[in-house]
């Protein structure tokens, strides 16, 4: 948990000075600091964490039916890839939007808001207890349904609101 917070602010801080760096040479008239703050906002998207968030369930739900071995290797293969995915695109889209505030833009922190950041909060904690699910029969039962249901709801759902 504390190397995913360490990451994290990081990660948030890092991006923070790149997209200052980028709003500092576009406020002096050059066009190199648009086109930096544009590449940064283009992978600061909520919605990419709609198919992320498929295909961690989909690793998830076979580590509740795969024997300890097989599980241990999607886990460390597919899942460990994903969560630490979405820390960073998470990060990315915290330090962008704070060096946007700090350059004086208030109305970025109303991204935020964005309900498509509950499917971070999602893959965290299911990262975060997959122990804890995969010791527990009953619970990897329950979850093995709830993850095929969180998988095709991603992978299928239209979530356009």
């Amino acid at each position: 948990m504390s190397k995913a917070l360490t990451s994290f602010a990081l990660v948030a801080v890092l991006t923070a000075l790149l997209m200052a760096l980028s709003l500092a040479v576009a406020r002096h008239g050059y066009p190199f600091g648009a086109i930096g703050a544009k590449r940064l906002d283009d992978i600061a998207d909520a919605g990419i964490f709609i198919p992320l968030a498929a295909v961690y369930f989909f690793s998830a739900l076979l580590m509740m039916i795969l024997p300890i071995r097989a599980a241990g290797i999607v886990l460390t293969n597919a899942a460990d890839a994903i969560f630490w995915t979405v820390i960073v695109l998470f990060a990315t889209i915290i330090g962008g939007l704070a060096a946007r505030w700090a350059f004086g833009q208030a109305g970025v922190l109303t991204a935020l808001l964005n309900w498509r950041f509950l499917f971070v909060a999602a893959v965290v904690a299911c990262h975060l207890f997959m122990n804890e699910l995969r010791r527990n029969i009953l619970l990897r039962s329950l979850f093995f349904v709830v993850f095929a249901a969180a998988t095709l709801a991603c992978l299928f759902g239209s979530f356009a609101i």
